[in-house]
């Protein structure tokens, strides 16, 4: 059975989910990691048992024998290691979001154009059950056209605060979301208009609206609240709904059918994104993506889940709603070229 020699590019907590995700998949062999901490990458290694460990990308990409990456970098830092790793003939899964900026965006699109290998972004909530049932709905014509998207995705303060020193919401969660709705109505954001409001005094604000106008004329409303209580019990509060001139869809994974209840109280673990299937194996939509790409390189055959450009269109909206949040006005999309 042919297994495909997979690295990993960025060893924080999530590149470690991406090595348990491919732990799972029989065809994928975890080759390499890279990260600039050498007791982190130690640690990961002896764990799944990988004796090529880099503190240097350029290194570990020379390797011949390495086939594809994934590149879980912080998202500032993903530009340099996808385009070294495409020039270095690699086929390349870039977590979300592209990048942070929309020449950034631009560059990696461009390169991954030129390049004979495959390229994807994660966008996770696609490979979402339930978020793909609902598009299956929408492009048979089920709801009509669409004229009305509302998304929620909120998160507690205590992980707010681990993460608003490094990114905002509007983009860091709202980008999910935005790929949804431009996904769902296969129409073009024409310009945003959004509010922020930091609570807390990190970095970034802990709180992001977003309104959207699209080109087909339907309105997008995302609400990003990373200041939830901790004590609610779950997380992701998320919901959407979409409204259609001849129907509707709700999609609720706020209450997952999985709680746990003890004296200390209740919580929801994860049954959706990424459960731990058994100890060191993910399964779920992360699975589900990265086993899609991992297909795509057996059979030869460009993925098709999400295209580059769809990627980038979805960070240039959380871009423009961020500049409207500091300016406070509404943004064309035009403004962002």
């Amino acid at each position: 059975m042919r297994k495909v020699k997979w690295g990993i590019i960025g060893i924080g907590w999530f590149g470690e989910y991406h090595g348990d995700a491919l732990a799972g998949l029989p065809n994928a062999e975890i080759y390499s990691l890279c990260t600039r901490t050498r007791s982190r990458l130690e640690e990961v290694g002896e764990k799944f048992g990988v004796k090529r460990l880099y503190t240097n990308y350029e290194e570990m990409l020379a390797d011949p024998e390495l086939e594809a990456v994934s590149i879980t970098t912080m998202w500032d830092q993903h530009t340099a290691p996808t385009l070294a790793a495409l020039r270095a003939g690699k086929h390349v899964f870039l977590e979300k979001p592209m990048a942070s900026t929309v020449e950034d965006c631009r560059r990696i699109v461009d390169a991954a154009n030129e390049s004979d290998k495959f390229f994807m972004v994660g966008h996770i909530v696609r490979f979402n059950p339930r978020y793909a049932a609902a598009k299956r709905e929408i492009a048979a014509g089920k709801i009509g056209k669409i004229v009305s998207i509302y998304a929620r995705r909120n998160v507690p303060v205590s992980i707010g605060a681990a993460v608003l020193p490094k990114i905002g919401p509007i983009i860091g969660d709202g980008v999910h979301d935005t790929d949804i709705m431009l996904w769902y109505t296969g129409a073009k954001i024409v310009n945003a208009y959004a509010q922020s409001l930091n609570v807390h005094g990190h970095k970034y604000p802990d709180i992001g609206w977003t309104m959207y106008r699209f080109d087909s004329g339907a309105i997008g409303v995302c609400e990003n609240v990373w200041c939830m209580p901790d004590h609610k019990g779950y997380f992701p509060d998320e919901r959407m709904e979409i409204i259609g001139t001849e129907g509707g869809i709700y999609l609720q994974e706020t209450y997952p059918p999985l709680a746990v209840v003890n004296p200390n109280g209740a919580y929801t673990p994860d049954p959706t994104y990424w459960p731990e299937i058994r100890p060191g194996v993910r399964g779920g939509a992360l699975a589900e993506e990265l086993n899609h790409f991992l297909t795509c390189i057996l059979d030869n055959t460009p993925p098709t889940a999400i295209t580059p450009e769809e990627s980038m269109a979805a960070v240039v909206a959380c871009l423009a709603a961020e500049k409207s949040a500091a300016l406070n006005r509404v943004v064309g999309i035009d403004e962002m070229a």
